[in-house]
């Protein structure tokens, strides 16, 4: 190989590494290998009625650097206006998990919408423990969040 093209080579590799770890979701943001959020489903969604439904890569936002999808440019707009209103709680873990200081993957169809705010639960048998006591495993959550949104999900997903 000719010079040039080992040194054209190294940058390539060294601008797509760094951009990997600069893309990478927020560690207090739950997202797939690919950073994408909820498994694709369109968070704008849950708040309107009917089902919550999968989003397309065509309609895309980021937020924490995880990236979300929606079914219309019209849920991606709304979305962009106040990301904070229609991101899941607790970074998209588990809200059950989080109230036992555990970041756990979700079910995006185990969700509830409480005070205009999305929570997403593990599963739906999770999701049936933590209704038992929605506002006193919110306020627990709410009090643990702090400490562990800021510690890798591999940590504490043990």
């Amino acid at each position: 190989m000719k010079l040039p093209t080992i040194l054209r080579a190294t940058a390539v590799a060294t601008t797509l590494a760094f951009s990997a770890f600069t893309f990478a979701a927020d560690v207090d943001h739950n997202a797939n290998a690919n950073d994408v959020a909820i498994q694709g489903y369109d968070t704008v969604s849950y708040f309107t009625p009917g089902a919550p439904v999968k989003g397309s890569s065509d309609f895309t936002a980021t937020y924490k650097n995880a990236i979300y999808q929606f079914s219309s440019a019209e849920n991606r707009d709304a979305f962009k206006q106040d990301p904070a209103k229609y991101a899941p709680q607790y970074g998209g873990f588990c809200a059950f998990g989080v109230t036992m200081n555990r970041k756990f993957d979700t079910d995006p169809l185990a969700f509830k919408i409480v005070d205009e705010k999305l929570y997403l639960n593990l599963n739906s048998q999770v999701q049936e423990r933590w209704l038992t006591d929605v506002d006193g495993f919110i306020n627990t959550a709410e009090q643990n969040w702090g400490g562990i949104k800021a510690k890798p999900d591999s940590v504490l997903a043990e």
